[in-house]
């Protein structure tokens, strides 16, 4: 019998007033005035983590690893990956390729010399490479990318690429860049959003199911989530559509203990060590 496929654990690290929900009522301007609460909530994930004995790679912002050394030099230190996010959380299909270029640039630099570590995983802001940004890929791969954890293979009001390939797959025919989707469960031929919000919202048991059925397919699931949702003491941003409140605070008092519970059921562990695994299957 082949060994059980290893899953991967994400982190998205960002602030709690850089998220998609927030961004057509927060400035960018402000963001320095706001109340930085990304180094407490991430060290709490980070105390989550070592009480569970899981390893993950933690997709991080070039903002905070420039504004906030010291928790970068911590999650290092702890033995998770260090990939990017991306500058400032600004969608791929907001930029052309040359911007997206110089975005994929400044955050590595930062991120890199935080560190200490090369960076070569990427996961684009809200999941922002999709059919309208074929261009992102080749790019992805000019900068030297290993991999990519960006498409979402599902249709969704804020994200997703309904077409893509629901397991890792090469999006390039002349490049070795593997990109890895984020894990969705299917349903009577239906496609279910599992990580993030998603998984706060919904019954912990539809991960679970998902982790089980992509793993018999001999494939490692992949979940994500962010340090803000293990924050119940939070800001609030009261001008920000009924939707986005509702999503976004929706739940966060009992993420920590389900992403406590979910991260030993499975077998969890960095985003590089999925890859790997999913590029010899691929070969």
């Amino acid at each position: 019998m082949p060994p059980k496929p290893l899953n991967g654990m994400s982190v998205d690290v960002e602030e709690w007033f850089q998220v998609g929900a927030f961004e057509r009522v927060i400035d960018k301007a402000d963001w320095d005035r706001l109340d930085a609460r990304v180094e407490a909530n991430t060290g709490a994930v980070l105390d989550l983590f070592a009480e569970t004995g899981t390893r993950a790679t933690f997709f991080t912002l070039g903002w905070v690893a420039h504004r906030h050394p010291r928790l970068i030099r911590r999650i290092v230190d702890a033995g998770h990956e260090m990939a990017s996010h991306g500058w400032d959380h600004a969608r791929v299909l907001t930029m052309d390729a040359g911007t997206f270029r110089a975005d994929l640039a400044r955050a590595r630099a930062a991120i890199e010399d935080a560190s200490g570590q090369p960076v070569t995983g990427y996961r684009a802001p809200s999941f922002s490479i999709d059919a309208r940004t074929p261009w992102a890929h080749q790019v992805l791969a000019e900068a030297g990318y290993a991999y990519s954890s960006s498409v979402a293979p599902l249709a969704h009001d804020h994200y997703g690429w309904r077409e893509a390939p629901r397991y890792a797959y090469r999006p390039l025919v002349d490049s070795a860049l593997i990109e890895v989707p984020v894990t969705v469960a299917e349903i009577a031929g239906r496609r279910w959003a599992t990580g993030g919000g998603f998984f706060r919202l919904l019954p912990g048991q539809l991960m679970d199911f998902a982790v089980r059925q992509v793993n018999a397919e001999a494939h490692g699931a992949v979940f994500y989530f962010h340090p803000w949702e293990i924050d119940p003491d939070q800001p609030r941003v009261a001008n920000a559509p009924l939707k986005s409140r509702v999503r976004h605070y929706s739940r966060l008092g009992a993420m920590a203990g389900k992403l406590r519970r979910l991260a030993r059921r499975h077998d969890w562990g960095r985003m590089d060590a999925v890859v790997a695994q999913e590029a010899r299957a691929l070969s």
